[in-house]
């Protein structure tokens, strides 16, 4: 009964993957029609993020009866997350702007606005006093996330934004009142304030404090009333993380390298004492109302396991898996009781859907497929292997086959992901799929410096940005080559961010294993980077340039050894067919990368073809300029790298 929730209509999934009649790439690329969903703490009532780009809302309805309660069209705002604070629902969404007091140009911002059961949307953070006192400086976007609190039974937000004190703009703590829309200025951080832990009633129950220039980090934690310095560290890189409240609310969770490793410790608010913990590596899972850790999620090459401290709730959880065999399920939300939860479902029955338990009548209820569709039937299978690189290093991969094709000569795509600090995971990939859709094997490396597969590999990628990184990804190619999967011959790559960077260097840096490339948002020329990195942070003393140094394996941020490995620098040595793709928006790596590159190719006398996404950002956050770089992407693969022979 669940499928006609959405007042959009749903498609079924009617599209044959087969040769002649591929299904529309505005399949793989649409935004979901079911993006983030969230129950309300009593969980009689949830509210979803609904509908592409053009058509977004944001819709409430009864949990049970399924009665619409709500529907709002989405603003021009990107809209990012939804959070209940007891009957009111708070909407994040983000923009990208030019704002005249923030160096460094655009940026990406958010902004709240919230759902009065009564009084209907309002925005938040319009006007905010200080203690009664008008205060001009505190501008209305957030930095950080915001978090329900109660006070005497009233609901309100406390949220981390900016306060100009003295001209200087400082992270501080704004509570908004949800009853009446008004805010004020609840506590002011120190010049250097990255992070805040706060108490149910709203009170700041740690601050983190961090010197950017001599890495000093230091964490204070409420005692007596006032926030004192527990404990510090000094860290240029790899600074500690203050990640959630404990087991209960009397400590405090960090994750420090001070050992030489990554290690979680558990810090007591009384009195500072640190003890281990033991959940590094693992997202956290956090109690709804106290916010301390209930469970954890740890994720290896092909599944993500989760895991609850509580008996009731690890009991709770077999069971929601015990009804979806052979799936991969994922926490969405729950009700602060537990008794209903919002599942996601991936496998060979769903595909990619989203299911209602209610605890209490023991039921499974379908609610949605995440994407308008986009079946089972049109999900290409994914498997998992590992190869050695060059010098011997193990390298896990994932690898996508296109359906209805043995495995056997395929024409392959490598998918190199961004970061280079990040890692794909199991499950549903957008892109991928695509790729797939088309006839080809997808190829996707976790080549080293990637997260989450041990710190070894992680810092195996150190200096090895443009070398081993990308010798890696090749040497993926040379497996499957060795397999008989692929055709060495009919081999492209792509990629976004450090995964653009990847794939200019894959034709460019090196040579004679691709016979095309197509870069989406990549950077091509690793000095200008750093300087322009040293531009916006209005200095070069930061932890931001010291963590790309070192992924670099720069002396310093004019370091000429980086041009080796610059795709711009080394444009002459182009070969094959090379597409650029980058957004006007993108306030990660500015458009202009791609602007050198092809610049760099026209004195080189080299051809390129350069795609310009209007109004998108560096997460292809919008479904019309997703499908547009699809369909220019895979048109651009089809011409120089066709799937069949």
């Amino acid at each position: 009964m669940f499928r006609a929730f959405l007042a959009l209509p749903l498609l079924a999934a009617s599209f044959a993957a087969s040769a002649a009649a591929p299904p529309p790439l505005s399949l793989y690329g649409q935004l979901p029609m079911v993006g983030r969903v969230a129950l309300s703490p009593d969980g009689s009532r949830w509210a979803a993020i609904v509908g592409g780009e053009d058509s977004a809302q944001i819709q409430v309805r009864r949990t049970g009866s399924n009665e619409l309660l709500s529907v709002t069209p989405g603003a021009s705002a990107k809209p990012r997350d939804l959070v209940w604070a007891g009957p009111y629902l708070v909407l994040a969404a983000s923009a990208t702007m030019d704002v005249t007091w923030m160096k460094g140009g655009k940026r990406e911002w958010t902004f709240l606005s919230g759902l009065d059961p009564e009084k209907g949307w309002r925005s938040l953070l319009d006007s905010v006093h200080n203690d009664g006192r008008g205060v001009a400086d505190v501008p209305p976007m957030v930095i950080g996330d915001p978090v329900p609190v109660s006070d005497d039974g009233r609901m309100a937000l406390v949220v981390p934004g900016i306060h100009f004190l003295n001209n200087v703009g400082v992270q501080s703590l704004i509570r908004i009142d949800l009853a009446h829309a008004t805010a004020r200025v609840a506590q002011d951080g120190l010049p250097d304030t990255i992070d805040w832990l706060i108490g149910r009633s709203g009170e700041p129950m740690a601050r983190v404090d961090y010197d950017q220039r001599t890495g000093k980090w230091r964490l204070s934690l409420r005692q007596d009333g006032q926030l004192r310095p527990v404990y510090s560290e000094t860290a240029l890189l790899d600074r500690p993380v203050l990640l959630s409240f404990g087991r209960d609310e009397q400590s405090v969770i960090i994750r420090s390298h001070k050992s030489g490793d990554w290690e979680d410790y558990d810090i007591r608010m009384a009195d500072g004492v640190m003890t281990a913990a033991a959940y590094t590596d693992d997202d956290l899972i956090l109690d709804p109302v106290r916010r301390t850790i209930v469970g954890t999620i740890g994720y290896s090459l092909d599944t993500a396991t989760t895991r609850f401290f509580n008996p009731d709730d690890a009991a709770l959880w077999r069971g929601v898996q015990k009804a979806f065999p052979g799936h991969m399920v994922s926490l969405l939300s729950w009700s602060d009781d537990r008794s209903r939860i919002i599942a996601e479902v991936q496998g060979p029955e769903h595909g990619v859907s989203v299911f209602l338990i209610d605890r209490t009548s023991g039921k499974a209820e379908f609610m949605a497929d995440r994407y308008k569709g986009l079946g089972p039937d049109l999900i290409a299978p994914v498997t998992t292997l590992t190869y050695k690189a060059g010098d011997g290093m193990e390298i896990p991969a994932y690898l996508t086959l296109p359906q209805g094709r043995p495995a056997k000569g395929l024409p392959l795509v490598v998918l190199a992901h961004g970061g280079p600090a990040s890692r794909d995971d199991p499950g549903f990939d957008w892109w991928a799929q695509a790729l797939a859709s088309r006839g080809y094997a997808v190829l996707q490396p976790q080549f080293r410096g990637s997260t989450g597969f041990g710190e070894a590999h992680r810092n195996a990628g150190f200096g090895q940005w443009g070398r081993k990184m990308q010798s890696d990804l090749s040497d993926g190619v040379r497996h499957l080559a060795r397999a008989g999967t692929i055709d060495p011959a009919r081999v492209c790559i792509v990629g976004a961010s450090y995964g653009g960077y990847a794939a200019m260097a894959g034709v460019t840096v090196e040579q004679g294993v691709y016979r095309c490339a197509s870069a989406v948002a990549g950077v091509s020329d690793l000095r200008r980077m750093l300087a322009q990195e040293v531009h916006d942070a209005g200095g070069n003393r930061n932890a931001t340039l010291r963590y790309w140094r070192r992924f670099m394996g720069a002396a310093d941020n004019d370091d000429k050894t980086l041009d080796a490995v610059s795709p711009a620098r080394m444009a002459v040595r182009l070969a094959v067919p090379l597409q650029l793709i980058h957004g006007k928006d993108d306030t990660v790596v500015p458009i202009e990368q791609s602007r050198i590159m092809a610049d760099a190719l026209k004195a080189a006398a080299k051809p390129v073809e350069f795609l310009t996404l209007a109004g998108e950002d560096h997460w292809l956050s919008r479904a019309s300029t997703r499908i547009a770089m699809l369909e220019a992407q895979i048109a651009f693969l089809e011409k120089h790298n066709p799937p069949t022979p």
